[in-house]
């Protein structure tokens, strides 16, 4: 069983990671661009009135699906990589190796056994192509070590949610998800509740740091709305936001100037 001291300390500093990083991408988020990708006429049929109402949708959106990308990069790959090599510690006979073949995050070896395992964050991140090269990547490496005689499983391993234990007929790797993934990846079946126990105070120590950074994101972006797309007697101008969503040519949004300052 993996310390929990040190796993409190390996969840903090990953915490530390995550909230970092989703601060940065706030700072770096760009209204006209992700405009270019929005739907005004359904902002209009909603009864959306202000720029505000707007930018909030906008950063709730980007905040949903970067969040999800950032949690699987930075917090759940690494933890798994870090409880495997913990784990192994106290598995007789069981070796694990991070990374080292294309699309394998952990491999685990036993006397028996070899687990090629490929870390992933929710249970919906394949599209057609990207699980076709995940099973060209399996299978290549099934090739390569065929010398070792051992049993060789390919895995694809959800940090979250549930999945069928099964293999499909027509793929050559299994797929498990939540409890299951993290009890293969420490042998611990309580582990995937230890990790939200652990996480009691860290979330709370980065809050007030995150609401400053999306009060200051919101206000910056409203202010970039108004520049644009916004009257003279402060309603949205929906004409020219279609236009430059979706507009024959591309409008070129010029900055106003600046006013001069008085004393």
């Amino acid at each position: 069983m993996i310390d929990a001291k040190l796993l409190e300390i390996q969840l903090g500093e990953l915490l530390d990671i995550f909230y970092s990083k989703r601060k940065d991408t706030l700072k770096n988020l760009q209204l006209i661009s992700t405009l270019k990708r929005k739907n005004p006429y359904l902002y209009r049929a909603t009864g959306v009135a202000s720029a505000s109402e707007i930018v909030k949708q906008v950063i709730a959106a980007f905040i949903s699906s970067s969040d999800e990308t950032i949690f699987g990069n930075e917090f759940f790959e690494p933890l798994a990589k870090w409880a495997a090599s913990e784990s192994a510690k106290a598995r007789k006979n069981t070796t694990v190796t991070v990374g080292g073949a294309a699309g394998v995050d952990i491999a685990i070896e036993d006397a028996v056994c070899y687990i090629a395992l490929a870390v992933k964050s929710g249970t919906k991140v394949f599209n057609a192509q990207s699980r076709a090269q995940q099973e060209t990547e399996f299978q290549a490496l099934r090739s390569r070590l065929s010398k070792l005689k051992k049993q060789f499983r390919s895995v694809v391993g959800y940090g979250y949610g549930r999945k069928a234990k099964r293999i499909s007929a027509n793929r050559n790797y299994e797929e498990v998800a939540g409890q299951n993934f993290w009890q293969l990846v420490t042998g611990e079946p309580d582990f995937y509740l230890r990790i939200i126990k652990c996480m009691e105070e860290k979330p709370k120590q980065h809050a007030a740091e995150f609401k400053d950074e999306l009060s200051k994101t919101e206000n910056r972006l409203v202010m970039e709305f108004l520049e644009h797309f916004a009257k003279a007697d402060g309603s949205i101008d929906w004409v020219k936001l279609a236009e430059f969503n979706s507009g024959d040519t591309q409008m070129k949004l010029v900055k106003p100037k600046n006013k001069k300052q008085t004393v």
